[in-house]
């Protein structure tokens, strides 16, 4: 509940900047609920129609909602960050990177970051401890294997997670020999931290779910598009005051999903966000993706075991 209380740490941004952005696609196109993949019913979160009940059985708008997050979301999204020259993380799901492998490609050729958001776009607090174990080797393994460079997720987030995930997520990559960097599953705070995992430092980036375009799945949320620029804009201009005037300065994430943001309707708000961010000095906006953000916090404010 304390955090870093009145006096946060200067976080030291690449050239000074007053504020860092993150940018992150969500994709999870594929790897929601769904009885093909032996789910109890069909899913119900963050589509055109919420307050929907889970059929027992497919249910073809709902997968088809979802699909054109990944048949023309996705590329439009991809298009419209190249245009601004801005990078971002993509939260891939694994199962659904294991549906349509390209897109991993297609973002690192542009300099984009894949990190995992575990092998399913499901609720991990209702699944047994061994088959999350086998989801987090499994999403490994998706992301690697679609990676023409063979990168593995070195960043995490689950999203609906049980008591004993980011633990679980821990443990995997500490038996794999694998380096995670960061972990997502906070909502906490305006600069990353440090979590204390058996005497070693697990570094937690906080994410975000106002600014984040599932708000237009949610009540209350979002229904008109330009509501979402001016609340981005908002949060853009408070954060950048304070690291203009205050010197202290912020992180600031933004969610985005390839189904939602990606509509064009939306994708015209996002595009006067990216815009105004556009509109500031290079050296007073530092755009980052989270491995990035994750190494420069590492040198600049290292863990310090208590």
């Amino acid at each position: 509940l304390k955090g870093y209380g009145e006096k946060a740490p200067h976080p030291r941004w690449k050239k000074g900047a007053k504020i860092a952005i993150s940018f992150v696609v969500n994709y999870e196109e594929g790897g929601e609920n769904n009885v093909l993949l032996g789910d109890k019913g069909s899913e119900v979160f963050l589509n055109e129609t919420p307050g929907g009940t889970s059929r027992q059985q497919r249910d073809l708008n709902m997968e088809t909602q979802y699909e054109y997050g990944s048949r023309c979301g996705f590329w439009r999204l991809l298009r419209m960050f190249e245009k601004y020259e801005f990078k971002f993380t993509c939260y891939a799901v694994g199962k659904a990177i294991e549906l349509n492998p390209e897109v991993v490609d297609a973002m690192e050729s542009r300099g984009h970051e894949v990190a995992s958001h575990n092998y399913r776009w499901i609720d991990y607090s209702t699944v047994d401890e061994a088959t999350e174990r086998q989801h987090v080797r499994d999403t490994i393994k998706a992301i690697q294997n679609a990676s023409s460079r063979g990168n593995y997720p070195k960043g995490w987030y689950t999203g609906r997670l049980g008591l004993n995930s980011r633990k679980i997520v821990w443990e995997e990559y500490k038996k794999a020999g694998l380096e995670l960097k960061y972990e997502c599953d906070a909502y906490n705070d305006d600069l990353p931290y440090w979590k204390d995992m058996d005497g070693q430092g697990l570094l937690i980036i906080p994410y975000t779910l106002d600014q984040n375009d599932m708000k237009f799945c949610v009540p209350p949320g979002f229904t008109d598009p330009d509501a979402f620029y001016k609340y981005l804009k908002n949060t853009f201009d408070v954060l950048y005051e304070e690291g203009a005037t205050l010197n202290q300065p912020k992180l600031m994430s933004v969610g985005l999903h390839c189904r939602l943001a990606g509509k064009p309707g939306r994708a015209a708000a996002l595009n006067k966000f990216l815009e105004h961010v556009k509109s500031f000095k290079d050296d007073d906006v530092w755009v980052c993706t989270r491995s990035e953000i994750a190494d420069h916090w590492r040198e600049v404010h290292p863990f310090n075991k208590k």
